[in-house]
């Protein structure tokens, strides 16, 4: 893997250092030795810089190719199901009939909460933001499992990680329903992943909630779409909290906590926000105009991405789903009417294309979240939701390395020298 090297020279000194190669992607610098020769890279965001090695998602940005676990993402999301997608994130292999089934049922039966987990809630203002509810609750989990937090032992390491892919939907909606004062509603066994998801969300005592299959299979979808995306901001804070022996619980709600950043989990609800104030179909040519002025702050939000420079692969199966969820539920609202004539403007508008700013994944996710009566304050937690099963794949890889260290990032340090301190005369 390192058959080659690379030579860095400084000042007279030369340095080899070991260029390896994985399985797709750039090669990389093995630069872990340039400390005893009294220096460091200096990487602002990490743009450049290999932080892990791993199996698990690969991304090229360039030709729009997203693989999970070599299987390509499109083919996931309209061949698969979402615990389909979270048995192969987690085992590395798809599963079988017969692994499936079992997966399936292990997942359904963690559903349920802890009844004492119900009390916690009271603690939260009724205003409370549900990702606020979620970060907390997740974390709280482990007080629940102390006694089956051995990260060194992988069937323990297991059962958190189906533990948290079961009952994030639960948690998920109860933070939905504390916030706007309705009774949480239990899980279903006879239901599957995402129609009990939409059950508890939507269900009230008062009267049962039927399930539509297309919303179901649109939700499904968001769950599959969301459900990794190498290391990103989430992910990788998930596996620095993970690095220092955190249990399974904590590193997942702080992953919960990096996603609420606007920059990363909030890029759908920040579309929503865009919509609104575009407001009408009539008003898209004055906005139109300020996104194509350099001088003028307006963004359109939910075209292109930091990641993919050609089309977001993601983006073409929910633009489907969104068109299914629309024609299904034959909405009029005069939001949705603006983003139909924002994809139609953005696919053929020689500006946008030259420049390929499609519309993204959280542009389709935003419509078909607002078209099934999903409020803003819950579009980031979906997509912790979602994203929880990526996260606690790679927590589950990186704890089964041999010689795994606490991360401990190195800087350049631009404050004062030494210097002595004189103490204040009193």
């Amino acid at each position: 893997m390192a058959d080659r090297k690379a030579t860095l020279q400084i000042d007279g000194q030369s340095i080899e250092l070991p260029v390896l190669s994985g399985t797709a992607g750039y090669d990389v610098i093995d630069v872990r030795t340039l400390g005893k020769h009294g220096y460091f890279t200096f990487d602002p965001g990490f743009l450049a810089t290999g932080s892990c090695e791993s199996k698990i998602t690969y991304i090229d940005g360039e030709k729009g190719i997203l693989l999970h676990r070599g299987y390509p993402i499109d083919q996931l999301a309209t061949q698969a199901d979402y615990l389909e997608v979270c048995y192969m994130l987690l085992h590395g292999e798809a599963p079988n009939a017969q692994e499936y089934t079992k997966f399936q049922q292990t997942i359904t039966n963690h559903t349920m909460v802890h009844q004492g987990l119900h009390n916690f809630f009271n603690g939260f203002r009724r205003d409370a933001h549900p990702m606020a509810m979620l970060c907390a609750v997740t974390g709280a989990l482990s007080s629940f499992y102390h006694d089956d937090l051995d990260i060194h032992d992988e069937k323990q390491r297991l059962r958190s990680a189906y533990r948290l892919i079961a009952k994030m939907p639960t948690i998920a909606a109860m933070a939905y329903k504390f916030s706007i004062g309705q009774p949480f509603v239990y899980p279903k066994n006879e239901l599957s992943y995402s129609e009990n998801f939409l059950n508890m969300m939507f269900s009230v005592p008062a009267e049962d909630y039927k399930v539509n299959p297309v919303i179901a299979k649109a939700m499904d979808r968001i769950f599959t779409l969301h459900a990794d995306h190498e290391q990103n901001a989430s992910t990788s804070t998930v596996r620095l909290a993970g690095s220092s022996g955190a249990n399974p619980y904590a590193c997942i709600a702080a992953g919960v906590a990096s996603l609420w950043g606007p920059a990363h989990g909030g890029a759908n609800e920040a579309c929503l926000r865009m919509l609104k104030e575009i407001g009408s179909v009539d008003n898209i040519p004055k906005y139109i105009d300020k996104a194509k002025d350099k001088d003028d702050p307006f963004r359109l939000m939910g075209f292109g991405h930091r990641v993919y420079k050609n089309f977001d692969p993601r983006a073409t199966v929910m633009r489907d789903s969104a068109h299914e969820v629309l024609k299904e539920l034959n909405i009029s609202d005069p939001l949705l009417d603006v983003a139909m004539e924002l994809e139609r403007i953005a696919l053929e508008d020689p500006y946008f294309v030259e420049k390929k700013l499609y519309p993204n994944v959280d542009f389709y996710s935003g419509i078909i979240l607002k078209a099934i009566g999903i409020p803003t304050n819950m579009f980031t937690v979906i997509f912790a939701l979602s994203r929880t099963v990526g996260w606690i794949s790679h927590w589950h890889e990186m704890m089964g390395e041999a010689n795994q260290k606490i991360g401990r990032p190195r800087q350049l340090y631009t404050g004062e020298a030494q210097r002595d301190f004189t103490p204040i005369k009193r």
